[in-house]
């Protein structure tokens, strides 16, 4: 994961649909002129006071600064950010909901640190236990969470690397699920701005990374006391338009964040890792981001789910069927030049029934000044059921007629 990342997108994003090799097109349909940023200069050298840093657009992923972005270090709670990505995929999956009680366990509740100060037998749903991991960086609220989905805080952490692995994320391992200090625990700038561009894709993370004060009662039944959550985050006071993520901090580790930030249809993620004080963090980040919010623009060109209009299949009932985008498309752009990528779909020859919802039947495929850039999957809005003969009949007489 050595190689370096190429500042530029360059291109214009565009969304295209995978085809089984050698699949033919059909018809085609075009959109209009989106945009598209130029070949970039060399990143600057913005000399950020940090062991590692990274700034990342969240819309396309292109890295747009870096500075030891590779260097295993550390993290400290930002592996947090895992913790939480694992849980909300687990509700994705539907394995869990949000509103499902945990019981905490006497090892969650002696974790230490940055708690929210849990009895054991005590009860709490997902939904809280998020709230205290996003907020307040809670320790005992990680192994909580880690032994309702994993059954034991070791197994979740083998889902943690293997969810890292995934995501290419390979100067990184996990020993624990919320940071304390252990050997052979480490991640770097680079890979955590990968987890964290995961993480928010999840809207049901969304307020609990920007809620600055909440309460929860905690305490067995009959002895509950109110506890306050502070959002140990202060980008979130301090930056316009900040939408997360994750503070870090160890004697080790040194004092790390994961902030992010959204302006437009622009959203950036920017790393600093082993900073010597906390202002320094803050600041260093935000110039990340001021930096990237002044030199770049983004432009969305579809919502996942968005229509693409129609494309006929043979042998079908109906005849014809609805064409989406199945990913949410942004495109990263320099400042001033936002109008010069097209876009074209492409369907499929010869589609045949049945189809099933979210096959995939074309491509969209974006253009700058003519020259194709990037590809991203259309696939089927809905279901195409065989026709009955009676149907087929039909049609071949109107056809004969």
């Amino acid at each position: 994961m050595g190689r370096r990342r190429n500042l530029t997108l360059c291109g214009l994003l565009v969304l295209c649909l995978l085809a089984a090799p050698g699949a033919a097109f059909g018809e085609t349909a075009t959109g209009p002129a989106i945009s598209g940023p130029e070949q970039e200069a060399d990143m600057p050298d913005l000399a950020v006071a940090a062991k590692g840093a990274v700034l990342l657009d969240a819309g396309s992923g292109t890295v747009l600064y870096e500075q030891n972005a590779y260097e295993e270090l550390p993290p400290a709670s930002i592996t947090k950010i895992m913790t939480m990505l694992l849980v909300l995929e687990a509700e994705d999956a539907g394995k869990i909901t949000l509103e499902d009680p945990v019981t905490i366990s006497e090892r969650a509740a002696g974790m230490g640190g940055s708690q929210m100060y849990m009895e054991p037998g005590e009860t709490h749903t997902i939904d809280e236990l998020l709230m205290g991991m996003a907020m307040a960086s809670a320790n005992d609220a990680c192994v909580a969470v880690a032994e309702y989905v994993g059954g034991t805080e070791e197994i979740f952490v083998e889902m943690m690397n293997s969810r890292a692995a995934e995501l290419g994320m390979e100067h990184t391992h996990f020993v624990n699920t919320n940071g304390l200090p252990a050997a052979d625990h480490y991640s770097c700038a680079c890979d955590i701005a990968v987890m964290s561009r995961e993480l928010l894709k999840h809207e049901e993370i969304a307020g609990h990374l920007t809620t600055w004060m909440a309460e929860l009662n905690v305490g067995l039944p009959g002895k509950e006391t109110s506890f306050g959550l502070t959002n140990t985050n202060r980008l979130i006071k301090r930056y316009s338009g900040a939408t997360g993520v994750k503070t870090g901090f160890t004697q080790d580790a040194g004092y790390c964040l994961s902030g992010s930030a959204a302006k437009g249809d622009l959203s950036l993620i920017a790393v600093v890792l082993g900073c010597e004080s906390t202002e320094i963090r803050w600041t260093e980040t935000m110039r990340l981001l001021d930096y990237g919010f002044a030199t770049y623009a983004g432009v969305s060109v579809a919502e996942a789910g968005d229509l693409l209009g129609t494309v006929a299949v043979e042998k079908s009932d109906p005849d014809q069927i609805t064409v989406a985008v199945e990913e949410e498309v942004k495109v990263l752009v320099k400042k001033g030049e936002e109008n010069s990528v097209t876009w074209e779909a492409r369907f499929f020859d010869g589609l045949q029934a049945p189809l099933a919802e979210g096959e995939p039947v074309g491509e969209l495929v974006l253009f700058q000044n003519g020259e194709e850039t990037e590809r991203r999957q259309l696939v089927a809005a809905e279901a195409a059921e065989r026709a009955g003969l009676p149907e087929l009949y039909r049609r071949l007489l109107h056809t004969l007629v």
